[in-house]
């Protein structure tokens, strides 16, 4: 009995580990070593920054768009990164988004300019947004 409980429990860890890899799929990544790679070598890419006026403020990403959209969630946050969509569009440069962890607001925006007609293999997210970017930020 208590085998079969066991391997139940067992079973039941690997459905939930399983569906949560699952669950988090779905969005491309970026390490913040690759996009340092990028920047450093000057490759052409759209950086959307999605932090708050305060955080963009302390620091940010050289290069990045600050459009004060996160976390994402109204119509006038969205109306914020929609403002970048001519650009995106017109553009075949990857996209990549910065968040303060690069979590939901990161995923929301990724969302809306898929949803928009962004192809989704230009779409990027930081990997642990901008809170963790280990090299050098500017201040505004």
């Amino acid at each position: 009995m208590f085998k079969k409980g066991l391997l139940c429990l067992i079973a039941l860890l690997f459905s939930v580990s399983s569906a949560s890899a699952f669950l988090s799929s779905g969005y491309n990544f970026i390490s913040p070593e690759d996009l340092q790679k990028r920047i450093e070598a000057k490759s052409p890419m759209i950086l959307v920054d999605i932090c708050s006026v305060e955080q963009f403020a302390k620091a940010h990403i050289p290069g990045s768009i600050e459009t004060n959209a996160y976390p994402v969630e109204t119509d006038e946050e969205r109306a914020a990164i929609g403002q970048l969509l001519p650009q995106i569009l017109e553009s075949q440069d990857d996209v990549i988004v910065l968040c303060p962890r690069g979590g939901g607001g990161a995923k929301r925006t990724y969302d809306f300019y898929k949803a928009n007609g962004v192809d989704e293999s230009r779409l990027l997210i930081l990997e642990k947004g901008v809170e963790k970017w280990p090299f050098a930020t500017e201040a505004k």
